[in-house]
């Protein structure tokens, strides 16, 4: 029997826009570092280095290490200096990106009736940023991280979606079985194949993101007031 949910954060729990997130994101972070790179070089950089560690495949290293190894090879400013300035940019400059995004009612109803109902939430975003920036969209989203079993984030996890190996992870880290689990996503790819795995899934349409025409890992699917409704109908686990 499924007793733990796992939600994909961004166009998911949290309605976005991710091509004008992603352009006051990368602005943002120009203004924080102008006096060291470029707003191009370091938007290259940062993306050069996420995409190397959602590639890597070296188990014992977290995805913030993998991440920063990377970056400290395109530039020689050291990790003293440039670590400081990332990290009270999360602390004090990522917020200011919250008037990209938005709250669905239907998001926060389903949370808070799948609370009621004993279940166990994840939020099983792709672990690229740190726990703050992930800390703050939650709360953009209307949610609390105090409901949540698990929050993955780049300091904590080895892998990346689409890997399974990220799954798994997670699985490990609560202690659950495929079969007691459903991930809930906007992604086809990175979302819908946690299916391979035994976990049921369920498919937010509203801002779906759909690279290929692969749709057999999909259990289920329906926008956001679908699945609230999806919700309701579900068992207690209590």
């Amino acid at each position: 029997m499924i007793n733990t949910i796992l939600f994909d954060l961004d166009g998911t729990l949290l309605p976005i826009n991710t091509e004008d997130f992603l352009q006051r994101y990368f602005y943002e972070l120009g203004v924080k570092f102008k006096d060291y790179f470029s707003p191009q070089e370091l938007s290259e950089m940062i993306l050069a280095s996420t995409y190397y560690s959602i590639k890597n495949n070296e188990v014992d290293k977290t995805n913030e290490t993998v991440f920063f190894e990377d970056f400290f090879t395109k530039t020689s400013y050291p990790k003293e200096t440039i670590i400081p300035i990332f990290e009270d940019f999360y602390e004090n400059d990522f917020r200011k990106i919250k008037d990209t995004v938005q709250q669905n009612q239907f998001v926060i109803k389903a949370i808070e009736k799948l609370k009621k109902k004993g279940y166990s939430l994840v939020v099983a975003t792709n672990p690229i940023f740190p726990k703050s920036a992930v800390v703050q969209r939650l709360h953009w989203a209307g949610l609390d991280e105090k409901d949540f079993q698990l929050l993955t984030s780049f300091e904590m996890m080895h892998h990346c979606k689409p890997k399974l190996e990220y799954y798994n992870e997670i699985l490990t880290k609560v202690g659950k079985s495929p079969d007691q689990c459903m991930m809930v996503g906007n992604d086809v790819e990175e979302d819908m194949i946690a299916k391979k795995l035994g976990i049921q899934t369920y498919l937010i349409e509203d801002y779906m993101i759909s690279r290929n025409e692969e749709k057999e890992n999909i259990d289920f699917r329906g926008n956001y007031e679908a699945f609230y409704s999806f919700v309701d109908a579900l068992p207690s686990v209590k």
